[in-house]
């Protein structure tokens, strides 16, 4: 295959992405220290998909805020330590020539709760046992983990200047993009569903005013960092009767145009335990491609993940139409140069560059 659009490289704003070929952010719940401080570990796990190949690496989500962690095991951007400490991790991802960008979230009335480690328990950590109080839009809790306290006005306004604020870490850090977390059940996403926002304020009733927090963190970003790419992570259906579904995540993905994003990484689900999630090989493309023909040709990039597994696979999602770049997540765990191996399956013109001189003994 000549020249695949799977590895050709791709602008968002003041950068260029060597391939399109993208690192979906997965938690590792391996901040032992429970200081939000990325160690060795998120060294080399960062450093080893950088080496891969491909073009743009996610840190997994990452809490702009002590309680917006979902673990007290999970990453922080809200102090200098953190922030020097990330430095590294941009450092190490740029030395292999891959681009970074870091997932900002806060994880609302997911929050303190079990790493999700083999062995550990499940649900939330009780106060008194070193969890903590969570927050979101209304006091309904998911499913059996404990009930959160509505925020109030002032501290909504907190939340978007915590999100701000994460992000100039972020650019302090040397990191190329930042992505908005307001998928799978976590803060934004709480305020973007009719199931966990019972609100009869400005932030909840009709899709407008529940849109309207996420719609501030994305335009907060943008004032202060004009030439940073912003990607937004949104789950486009909750597969469950009554919820956030296609047609909203349409009306939302125009409006976060408006407001200076580059990128919508489409996701689904996470919001409601019962759902039935119809699973399967790139389950969630047609979404992604749903919004792409929505959306204004050129107005923004669209972003697609969940179970593709193959080289073929995401070249066809890319040529058809369907999205303009590809995440990739759990097969990288098992194997960090899926991406070398794709390259020359496909017969890219990278795909010798993109390999490191130590390992062109190899065969990828």
């Amino acid at each position: 295959m000549a020249d695949p659009l799977l590895f050709q490289a791709i602008r968002l704003r003041n950068i260029e992405v060597r391939n399109r070929l993208w690192v979906s952010p997965m938690c590792q719940y391996s901040v032992t220290q429970q200081d939000g401080v990325p160690r060795d570990w998120h060294l080399q796990h960062i450093g080893a998909l950088a080496r891969g190949g491909a073009g743009l690496v996610t840190v997994e989500a990452t809490a702009v805020a002590p309680e917006g962690r979902i673990s007290p095991r999970d990453l922080g951007l809200w102090n200098d330590d953190q922030t020097a400490a990330f430095a590294e991790l941009a450092t190490a991802a740029h030395a292999h020539g891959a681009r970074i960008a870091v997932q900002l979230a806060h994880a609302g009335r997911k929050a303190s709760t079990h790493p999700w480690l083999p062995g550990a328990p499940e649900g939330s950590i009780p106060v008194g046992e070193g969890g903590w109080q969570t927050v979101a839009p209304s006091e309904v809790p998911f499913g059996e983990f404990a009930t959160p306290r509505a925020l109030g006005i002032d501290e909504i306004a907190g939340v978007v200047a915590a999100f701000a604020a994460a992000a100039d870490r972020a650019v302090a850090a040397g990191f190329d993009a930042v992505e908005v977390h307001a998928a799978h059940g976590y803060l934004l996403h709480e305020f973007l569903s009719p199931l966990s926002n019972l609100r009869g304020d400005g932030y909840g009733g009709d899709l407008e005013r529940r849109a309207r927090l996420l719609r501030e963190v994305v335009r907060a970003i943008r004032i202060r960092h004009p030439e940073l790419p912003i990607l937004v992570r949104i789950s486009a259906t909750e597969w469950t009767a009554g919820g956030f579904d296609i047609d909203e995540a349409k009306l939302v993905s125009a409006w976060l145009v408006e407001e200076g994003a580059d990128l919508i990484d489409v996701s689904s689900g996470g919001n409601t335990p019962a759902a039935r999630i119809p699973v399967g090989p790139a389950y969630q493309t047609s979404l992604a491609a749903q919004l792409r023909r929505e959306l204004p040709t050129g107005a923004i990039a669209i972003g697609a993940v969940g179970l593709i597994t193959e080289a073929a696979q995401a070249e066809t999602i890319l040529v058809t139409g369907q999205a303009d770049v590809i995440f990739v997540g759990r097969p990288l765990l098992a194997n960090p140069h899926l991406p070398l191996s794709w390259a020359h399956e496909l017969r890219a013109p990278s795909a010798e560059s993109l390999t490191p001189g130590p390992y062109h003994r190899a065969r990828f």
